[in-house]
Order: C-alpha cells, then structure tokens, then sequence
C-alpha cells in the first residue's frame, strides 16, 4: 500500500553557501561541473521507496516551478523526462543556480533532461493499405521493449514486451490493454498475448495491484479491475491455463478489498464500502491526495475553483481517473463544472461488474482446482455483490443500473457503464431486456452509443463515445440475445471509423 507521501525538504544551506563567491553562468551549468549526489540518501525517511517516487517527489520545487511556468503546455510531458545525472544533483544545482541574475529554467530544464521520444514522426500511414491491414501493421510500431528504460525516469521497467496507446502515452495502461489484447488475439499475435499476461502477472506480484499505467506516478491508483477478463482471454487463445493466474487474481482481489472486513456500517477505506444493509461494494480511490503529476497544473487550477479543500479535490480528480472515465458528469455535481468533482462518493456500475467478474473467475479457477471450500466462499461473494447491485444500483422506475451516491443515499448517473453487467454476465435476462431499451433510447446514435447522455465538455460525456464502450454493448447485449440492438451498434460504430479511416488513413 502507498501511504500518502510526506514532503522531502533539504534545506537551502545545503544547496548554497552565501559566504562563498561563485564563478559561473547558471545558465551555462554543465554536467561535468553539476554538485555530486553520492554524499545524500537517494530513500528519505518518511518517503516511498525508491523505485515509488514520482517526478514530483524527486524535483520538489523544481518539478512546481515547471509546471507553473507551462514550460511545456502538455503537464505529462516533464512528467516523463528523464534526468541526465542523479536527481538530488539536479534539485541540489537547480536550488543553487536558480539564484543568478539571468538564469533561465528551460534552459536548464533541456540541460539536464532527457526530453521523451516523439514516435509519431516516425510512423506514416500507408493509405494503400485496407483497415485491417493497417491495424496489423501498427503493433510493432506500438510495440516497446524493456531495456529502453532510463534510470531514475518515472517509467516503471517491465520484464517482456508491451503494448502503448501511442502518442503522448508512452506507457502501457491497464484497462485499455485488455482491448489491445483483443486486438492481438484477432491478430493471431499470441506471443505479444504472453508477454502481456506475464507482465500484469509481474506488476500484482510486484506492487501488489496492477497500476493505472507503468509510471512511478501511476502506482497509487490502479484502472477497472479486468484482470480476470484478460485471464479468460488467455485461456481461450490458448496462452496460458487459467489456473496459473489463481493467485494472481487473489491479490488483485485483497488490493480492491483492502480494510473491508473492519469497516462498520456506512464506513468507507480506501475503495472498500459497507453499506447501509451491512453488504460490502466498491468505490474508485488514489492513495495520493496532491496533484497528478501529469496533469499538475491543470489539477492545481481546478482545485482553485472548487471551494474546497485542495486536497480533497485532487484526491478525487485521481480517483476519477482510476476510473478510466476521466472525466464525466458522473463524477460532479454540477455537470458545468469539473471542480466540483465527487469521485470517491460514488458506488460505480461498472466498477462493482468487474469485480463480481472477479469473484466468479477465483470461484471457477479454484472449483478446477479441486478446492470447494475457496470456490464456495468466492460464489457467496458474488452472489452478495449482485445482489446488493440490484439493491442499491438497480433503478426499478427506468429498468436499468446507475451509479449510487451513497453518502446522499440516492440513485446517481445512468450511463453507458449499464452495460458492463451485460458484458460480464451478471444481470437477469429481465433485467438485459430493460437496459436494451435504455440503451436504444439514451445511448444510440448513427456513430454508435455516446458515453452519457448528458451533452459537457468531458470527454466521457455526449457527443463522445468510446471504443470500449461499443465492444462491451456489443457483446453484453449478444449474451442475452439481443442481437438486434448489437448489429445496429456494431455498424454504426465500424461505419464511423472506417469512415474517418479513408479520410485520414488513422484510427481515433
């Protein structure tokens, strides 16, 4: 577990000695002349581990004064430069250049950084080419390996190769993976399968969740828990047993249930609810309560809005983004306003699907491993998770599932997350047949289905919809026979990317 971290602070006396008359350019500060760091601890006592710091941790003050300087408009950007020496000698030389008449902060920054590889020049897409081909052609393009890590950058290594998005995310992320492995299946590319499945499997045993991507700045969250869908995918391509992931799938399990069994009614800990009834359900978290490091500045100036605590509102701007829907109206309270965030006040749709999937797949992998007490007791816990689903997010008036505030106790969002019980086989065909109609009526439109129906600027909101999306209507919907409504979805859906594809030869 990351504790929230404490600040480092070195005092000014150790970077600068005012008694002492310097001889140099700050502007022109090389390595060769830079103060060396052996003499300083590289673990700080109250700090996490080494391998845990974020940009933000290491560069303190140096990290702010970037960020707030917008010398790069993308915050991510500084969040994934790597240093070109230790980075207490970077902090330690910052703190004392920085005190010259004409010292310049880009210059140093592009002095002692590693600014990130733009790949996207070195990709031109053949308009030649037909949609699937181009699909098959970007997987060594999106592909990257483990030794391209640079010490003491926030990218985590990982031991086998990895699938990107591309563009500014430079890192392999979660939930979104266990769409590109889809894709690698389609592709018949079962060795890249591997590779994904031992490095999800590398990252529980490691950090105890997978985290939201592989940064140091990623490891206080993690993404929607579908770890035991990848898992399911493996064992129908035949990569792996299922029965391998067994333990693997138990960890990811104690990390979302961290703390459940002391909380008392109405109690909350980390992402673990006890609801009114005594049932337990789950709520999206980060374990840091500042600003994100990719996004510092633009957390920074939304906590200036919000009349709240700062610290409150970065914690739910994380845990919104744990989500994967950062961001949505589903997570304010006032759809116009992104300050007024509520993230970790709300009992997700999607978020308790996946884990009841969860739950099953332990209960099913271990009945094949002839442990009955261990599939019994993860079969009570599913069948208690959906039942205190259909409890407490089921909406009876409208015939679908929304999110449940449950500090207000009242039904929340409805959105296109009413559609992951589908997907993961959890509703009642009653209960497919209702949601069919939410769907057709709120979601679909001649692109596919929106995200909400509630037209914002979030991304997560109409007029956008989102790959994910479709695939998990798609398929939910085909669980329970309503073929219809998918085939509609389906086409609309491939008719607007093959559409944007011929006009722009990429997939958006």
């Amino acid at each position: 577990m990351l504790n929230q971290t404490s600040r480092l602070t070195i005092s000014e006396s150790e970077a600068y000695d005012e008694n002492v008359r310097y001889e140099f350019d700050p502007c022109e500060l090389k390595l060769d002349e830079m103060v060396e760091a052996e003499p300083l601890p590289e673990s700080i006592e109250g700090m996490p581990a080494p391998d845990a710091l974020t940009p933000a941790d290491r560069y303190l003050e140096l990290y702010e004064q970037v960020q707030s300087s917008r010398i790069f408009p993308d915050s991510k950007t500084f969040a994934d430069c790597a240093p070109k020496t230790a980075p207490l000698a970077i902090l330690l030389n910052y703190r004392r250049a920085k005190r010259y008449p004409g010292f310049n902060l880009e210059r140093f920054v592009h002095d002692h950084f590693h600014l990130p590889r733009d790949y996207s020049k070195e990709y031109i897409s053949d308009p030649d080419r037909s949609l699937k081909d181009h699909i098959d052609s970007l997987w060594p393009v999106l592909t990257r390996e483990p030794q391209e890590h640079i010490a003491f950058s926030s990218l985590l290594p990982l031991p086998q190769s990895y699938i990107v998005p591309g563009g500014r995310f430079r890192e392999t992320y979660y939930w979104d993976s266990y769409y590109t492995m889809l894709g690698l299946a389609e592709s018949g590319r079962n060795d890249l399968l591997r590779c994904m499945a031992d490095n999800f499997a590398w990252m529980i045993e490691n950090y105890g969740h997978i985290p939201n991507g592989n940064r140091t700045y990623y490891l206080s969250r993690s993404q929607p828990p579908v770890f035991a869908l990848m898992v399911e995918l493996f064992e129908e391509d035949g990569v792996r047993g299922a029965r391998r992931y067994l333990d693997h799938l138990l960890m990811e399990y104690s990390f979302w249930m961290d703390g459940a069994d002391n909380l008392e009614i109405n109690q909350a800990y980390r992402r673990a609810v006890r609801m009114p009834d005594g049932a337990l359900l789950n709520r999206y978290w980060d374990d840091r309560d500042t600003p994100r490091d990719e996004s510092w500045y633009e957390d920074v100036e939304t906590a200036k809005l919000s009349g709240r605590p700062a610290s409150e509102v970065y914690r739910d701007l994380r845990a919104g983004a744990e989500s994967g829907w950062d961001y949505s109206t589903r997570w304010l309270r006032d759809a116009d306003r992104l300050a007024s965030i509520r993230t970790t006040q709300f009992i997700p749709v999607d978020l308790n699907a996946f884990l009841y999937k969860l739950e099953t797949a332990i209960s099913n992998i271990a009945g094949l491993k002839q442990d009955a007490v261990m599939a019994a007791r993860f079969r009570e816990k599913a069948v208690a998770r959906r039942n205190a689903l259909n409890r407490y997010l089921w909406d009876e008036e409208t015939g679908t599932f929304r999110d449940y505030d449950w500090r207000r106790e009242r039904l929340a969002s409805f959105s296109a997350a009413c559609v992951v019980p589908l997907y993961v086989g959890m509703a009642s065909y009653e209960q497919a047949q209702n949601i069919a109609v939410n769907v057709r009526e709120r979601l679909l439109t001649p692109g596919g289905i929106v995200a909400t129906d509630v037209v914002s600027d979030q991304q997560w909101d109409k007029p956008n919809g989102w790959a994910p999306l479709q695939w998990m209507a798609i398929e939910g919907l085909k669980n329970y026979d309503e073929t219809a409504l998918a085939d509609i979805i389906a086409h609309n859906w491939l008719r607007t990317v093959k559409r944007v594809y011929m006009e722009q030869n990429k997939l958006v």
